[in-house]
């Protein structure tokens, strides 16, 4: 009789861990709950998001789950089903409002704080496993198997010191800050594709790297998640940006370097005796005009460079002559070797332009400052990937091939590394008046790209690690 009763209580138990795993599993919610960081948001600004709610099966009212190994090789049912998640009314709805709520609270560089806390409460309302800080406000989450191959995808989380001009319901809530440059966006995008990815974690291959990384635009934020392991046992990387060039949706993109490196110096002029304090002024200027000589005389003209003085100080009394002349500018290149060449001859230029007229110069391009950042140049095969698989997603309508551009990006500091793929996203609409440049008081975005975005995200991540499985 005991006997009985134990082999009844083992089955009353296996029945219970049974049906336990069949909801885990058939929900697609983790066995095991994970604790994280608190969220407790009193006293935050952003308050708390709802997630999307789960998505079942209109006639059966269950959960719709594929066979793990029905996308391995891609076909239109997987770039449809990814959509379907995207295009979700209550996914849309979320997504706006998830933007909406880190545009009315911008933060500058390695102040993202309660950017950072939004992002953490909604990593935990989907289950997402994380690491908490890198570069002290950024995020390292991860979906899938947790082994190998690893691929990541970045969005930066910095706003800028901007006062906003536009005027919506949404307009920035602090004075002199706004997201002027669609970092807003990115977080979202990838927010985006992380509820995808989650939904779809029984189809991973390996392990998505979500990297939210604050100080984009200013003090390099990349080198600094790298240097706190950001980058761990991942083996290609991707990212988006916003483009006010490209229609709303459309993926722009090119092989190798997309983006210039860009650095910036500063040259303070003295003179080396009383007669040289006379040429000061008439040393700097001609030091100028050596400079612009450069890119014109000495860099080939299918190698795009520049070399630009942005500021000329030479004191304001005009019966005086200055102790010193303090000027300085920007330089830029698609090429190391370029960009490290108009370094060098900057520095020759103004050191012996300058000694001609009997005077000095001490260059400082900023090193320990970390100004300095390197072209950001796409992987032939990361590149490949990324197109493919837009056009698989969206048409080729929504491909296009991008220009190379002066603008820079810290993405720039992953590309060095390992294989990498930065690409555009248009938001382009002159209806709604989204036309402005990035760092514009006027810029806005057409969020209709915001679910472009994270299915893009989510299908480039995920077909990566398929493609290594085959």
């Amino acid at each position: 009789m005991d006997n009985l009763k134990k082999l009844n209580l083992f089955s009353v138990s296996l029945t219970i861990i049974l049906v336990s795993f069949t909801i885990a599993t058939t929900t697609n919610l983790p066995f095991l709950e994970v604790k994280y960081p608190n969220t407790n948001t009193n006293n935050n600004p952003f308050g708390m998001l709802l997630r999307p709610t789960q998505t079942k099966n209109q006639s059966s009212g269950q959960t719709t789950r594929v066979c793990s190994d029905e996308c391995l090789v891609w076909t239109k049912s997987c770039s449809d089903e990814i959509l379907r998640l995207t295009y979700e009314p209550d996914n849309v709805a979320w997504l706006k409002r998830v933007r909406r709520t880190i545009h009315e609270n911008p933060e500058l560089a390695f102040e993202e704080v309660e950017t950072s806390r939004l992002i953490r409460s909604e990593l935990d309302r989907m289950g997402i496993m994380y690491r908490y800080p890198l570069a002290k406000t950024g995020i390292r989450a991860w979906i899938g198997s947790g082994g190998p191959p690893f691929v990541a995808v970045r969005a930066d989380m910095d706003a800028l010191p901007i006062q906003e001009a536009v005027e919506w319901e949404h307009k920035s809530k602090v004075a002199g800050k706004m997201h002027a440059c669609g970092h807003d966006a990115h977080v979202t995008m990838l927010l985006g594709a992380a509820h995808i990815l989650k939904s779809r974690e029984h189809l991973l291959k390996g392990t998505v790297v979500l990297l939210f990384q604050p100080a984009e635009e200013a003090g390099n934020g990349a080198k600094n998640m790298i240097e706190d392991g950001a980058l761990e046992d991942v083996e290609a990387i991707f990212a988006v940006h916003v483009s006010h060039i490209h229609p709303t949706g459309v993926i722009g993109s090119r092989s190798g370097p997309l983006l210039a490196g860009c650095g910036i110096f500063r040259a303070v002029i003295t003179a080396e005796d009383s007669s040289g304090a006379a040429n000061l002024i008439l040393a700097a200027s001609s030091a100028v005009i050596s400079l612009q000589g450069i890119v014109s005389r000495e860099a080939s003209p299918l190698d795009s460079q520049v070399v630009s003085v942005t500021s000329f100080d030479g004191g304001h009394s005009l019966d005086v002559v200055p102790d010193t002349v303090v000027l300085g500018g920007t330089y830029r290149a698609f090429s190391n070797s370029s960009f490290y060449y108009l370094m060098k001859r900057i520095e020759e230029v103004l050191v012996d332009q300058v000694r001609v007229f009997g005077c000095t110069a001490t260059v400082n391009f900023f090193e320990k400052q970390n100004a300095i950042y390197p072209p950001t140049t796409n992987n032939d095969a990361t590149y490949n990937h990324l197109k493919k698989v837009t056009v698989d997603l969206l048409g080729d309508s929504h491909f296009t091939l991008a220009p190379q551009m002066m603008g820079a990006e810290d993405f720039a500091f992953y590309s060095e590394i390992i294989p990498a793929a930065f690409y555009f996203i248009g938001i382009r609409n002159e209806e709604l008046g989204s036309v402005h440049i990035g760092h514009s008081p006027h810029f806005m975005i057409d969020e209709d790209s915001l679910p472009v975005g994270a299915a893009v995200h989510a299908a480039v991540a995920e077909r990566y690690l398929n493609d290594k499985n085959l």
